[in-house]
């Protein structure tokens, strides 16, 4: 079984690019993970996601263990052969679904009991549960299970749940136990707050992990408090160890939090835009919906070369949203993972090369042109 290590092979300014080893695999710095909730990244093949970029996928451990559930997943050989993905997974906690998909919940210093969303049935997820649903599912990374606020709180809310946070990381590292070629993410919570983000970062240190999140972001907040966070956060972090921004985001937010140092995010915005007529494009958004494009014979993009763009015109996307056609879907979602990880090799050629802010400068003033004009 090959090591699980990180290595950083260019910096500009705080922006790093480089390169995780897996057993299973490479995965390219900084990197967008497309999210596989159920097991599936949806409207897509696992083959069509790779053809996109994606080096690695997350999954969702709220969703998979209460449909199929982990034990089923363990049995059948594992998430990777279950879903026909043979590169690098990493899986969430739980935490932050139970928070924000369960109103019946109820938190102790032991874990969080709540129903399931599907059927109401009864459920306890605690850190050591959790990582015994991440070894069943076999993933690749697993993070620690982590109680993630509403954000704005006061301080002593979010200091207690950082605390909190801090010693479930503790015992999530216990129960993780020694399992080579497999990593285990500590998760930095406090907010908004740098004095309590700091405090959550010597925690983790103290415990030691193989990689580092920034959590409790993105959760509403908007993009200048979390480019705030952003700005001190990552420093606080190792620097021999990959960073994680969870649940980011736009790209935007995105390009933002590579400049800040931050290596790995995911986020649902190119598939679940993608379901809903939203296309991500160098220019901005384009919504397909909209009659401009009933007539209009060009791609959505002249210059990408995914599918969607290569085979299709803005009118026949239109029309098949229209429709409800499934295909709008998938054409959709594959342009927008398309672009997302464009965006990223952009990336990481730019810093690669230093020229970081010529490229964030060009970025920005394509977006700022808008959609080309209706004919």
């Amino acid at each position: 079984m090959g090591k699980f290590g990180f290595t950083v092979q260019a910096t500009d300014g705080k922006a790093r690019k480089g390169v995780i080893s897996t057993p299973r695999g490479e995965i390219r710095t900084p990197a967008f993970m497309p999210v596989g909730t159920a097991a599936t990244v949806k409207a897509m093949m696992p083959e069509s996601v790779r053809a996109t970029g994606a080096d690695i996928l997350l999954g969702n451990t709220y969703h998979l263990m209460l449909r199929p559930t982990a034990e089923r997943i363990d049995r059948l050989g594992g998430l990777h052969k279950f879903m026909n993905w043979d590169r690098p997974i990493l899986t969430d906690s739980g935490g932050f679904q139970v928070m924000s998909l369960t109103d019946l919940r109820k938190l102790t210093e032991e874990g969080v009991t709540f129903r399931s969303h599907i059927d109401g049935s009864k459920h306890k997820l605690t850190p050591e549960r959790s990582m015994e649903i991440q070894r069943l599912l076999g993933s690749d990374i697993v993070m620690c299970f982590d109680e993630c606020p509403a954000l704005p709180a006061d301080e002593a809310t979010l200091a207690k749940s950082m605390r909190l946070s801090m010693r479930w990381a503790q015992r999530s590292r216990d129960a993780f136990g020694d399992r080579p070629g497999h990593a285990l993410f500590g998760i930095m919570q406090g907010g908004d707050n740098r004095a309590l983000r700091e405090e959550s970062a010597t925690a983790l240190k103290d415990i030691g992990f193989d990689g580092y999140a920034v959590g409790g972001l993105a959760v509403g907040e908007g993009q200048e408090i979390m480019f705030n966070v952003l700005d001190y956060a990552p420093g606080f972090l190792p620097e021999d160890k990959p960073r994680y921004l969870m649940g980011v985001g736009k790209p935007d937010d995105i390009v933002g939090a590579v400049e800040r140092g931050i290596d790995m995010m995911d986020c649902v915005l190119p598939s679940r835009s993608g379901r809903t007529g939203q296309a991500w494009t160098r220019r901005g958004q384009v919504n397909i919906k909209n009659a401009r494009h009933m007539d209009d014979p060009r791609p959505l993009d002249e210059a990408c070369t995914c599918p969607a763009c290569r085979n299709y015109s803005r009118a026949y996307l239109h029309h098949v949203m229209k429709s409800q056609e499934i295909i709008c879907s998938m054409l959709l979602t594959w342009h927008n993972l398309h672009y997302f990880q464009e965006l990223m090799q952009g990336l990481r050629d730019a810093i690669g090369a230093g020229r970081l802010s010529a490229f964030v400068a060009d970025f920005h003033a394509q977006r700022a042109m808008g959609d080309i004009a209706p004919l």
